[in-house]
């Protein structure tokens, strides 16, 4: 199993790494204010994609740190509840 990872893991990296080299033309984006910035396209996708799962991480965590806040006082309210 350990194998299979691994396999998985050096195919996804090598299939990356070829996306990373076929898109390495230098792209500009163009910020408010005359701000530009130019960089590989292929990073500026990773940084795209990355802000976009940091973005929906933090969605989901403020879901779950309240569901667990709920579940919290619902044990105790359950555990000071005379029988």
């Amino acid at each position: 199993m350990r194998t299979l990872a691994l396999l998985l893991k050096i195919v996804l990296f090598v299939l990356l790494l070829g996306f990373a080299v076929k898109n390495s033309d230098v792209v500009t984006l163009h910020y408010f204010l005359g701000y530009e910035w130019q960089s590989p396209l292929a990073l500026v996708i990773l940084l795209s994609f990355a802000s976009g799962l940091l973005v929906g991480l933090l969605a989901c965590s403020w879901r779950l740190l309240h569901n667990h806040r709920e579940l919290r006082r619902l044990r105790r309210a359950t555990l000071s509840k005379p029988e």
